[in-house]
């Protein structure tokens, strides 16, 4: 903004220059004219600088808040990959339709939980059989999506 002072001051070199006199209202009225571009100048320099000030406030926050999600969302995320990893699933076709349903592994001890399947809408039974909480052949995995 250096260029405002500079033209500022032609200015004022021009009404020097051509002897303006404040004594006539011509002179008056420009040297005024010239005094409030200085200080036009003035409060635009002024503006720019609070304006530079409060960019780098600004950019200087947003990194401090990137640093404070990516610890946040890092932790989630673990946390998720932890939960995924921890569920097994258990294949099993149903009796009814032959649709093939996944169970949770740990639901298929619970008494109190009816497992329905999707398709038909209806309970699928199971039977224990050696061990075994169902009389169909089933694979565990790992739910990985």
């Amino acid at each position: 903004m250096e260029f405002l002072y500079e033209k500022v001051a032609y200015l004022k070199g021009l009404a020097d220059g051509l002897n303006i006199e404040e004594t006539t209202k011509e002179g008056r009225l420009l040297v005024s004219i010239i005094d409030v571009l200085e200080d036009f100048a003035d409060s635009i320099v002024e503006l720019n600088e609070d304006a530079d000030e409060m960019a780098e406030y600004i950019e200087a926050m947003d990194e401090d808040l990137t640093n404070i999600e990516e610890d946040l969302y890092e932790d989630d995320e673990d946390d998720d990959d932890e939960d995924d990893d921890d569920i097994d699933f258990v294949e099993v076709e149903c009796p009814n339709c032959h649709e093939e349903v996944y169970i949770d592994e740990d639901l298929l001890y619970e008494d109190d939980i009816d497992v329905i399947c999707p398709r038909c809408n209806e309970k699928v039974e199971f039977e224990e059989v050696d061990g075994c909480c169902c009389n169909h052949d089933f694979d565990d995995f790992d739910d990985e999506e």
